[in-house]
């Protein structure tokens, strides 16, 4: 099933979490978010080792395939993902809050720096140290053949 979503995010800042557990939404996507989702995300884990953070209804559609989920894993699937879902509201300062037994689970440190990335319809927010080290991993491995044969004219 292919669906095309409204959402697009791409590259984002590096920002800083204050010491309650706060980061602020970029403005560049702050205004869409307000209009289109009422200031509302989904934050949950995610596999890679950094955290979603999803518009509702895009979020909605992953839940919608993990709960058809059949298989020896689907259970451990809908525990990481949806066990570990934080409803987020864009505050009056332009900050979500982040759940602390999300941000330990992310690494991120108290009063540090987070990778904001919009990747398609949702972001990822990463620990920067984590974030070099996947990329680094994923570098390794080479490009995948559509990307080695790709021609940009």
């Amino acid at each position: 099933m292919s669906v095309v979503s409204q959402w697009r995010f791409f590259g984002g800042p590096v920002l800083t979490l204050d010491i309650k557990g706060r980061l602020t939404v970029p403005s560049k996507w702050r205004d869409q978010i307000n209009e289109k989702a009422g200031g509302q995300l989904v934050l949950c884990k995610d596999p890679a080792g950094c955290l979603g953070l999803y518009p509702p209804e895009v979020f909605g559609q992953l839940a919608d395939v993990l709960v058809k989920l059949t298989g020896e894993d689907a259970d451990e699937w809908r525990r990481l993902y949806l066990g570990s879902q934080a409803e987020l509201e864009i505050d009056s300062g332009s900050r979500i809050l982040i759940p602390p037994e999300l941000r330990r689970w992310a690494g991120f440190k108290e009063a540090g720096t987070v990778v904001f990335m919009g990747v398609g319809a949702h972001f990822e927010l990463w620990d920067p140290g984590r974030s070099e080290m996947r990329e680094s991993q994923v570098i390794s491995k080479g490009k995948p053949e559509p990307l080695r044969t790709l021609v940009l004219q």
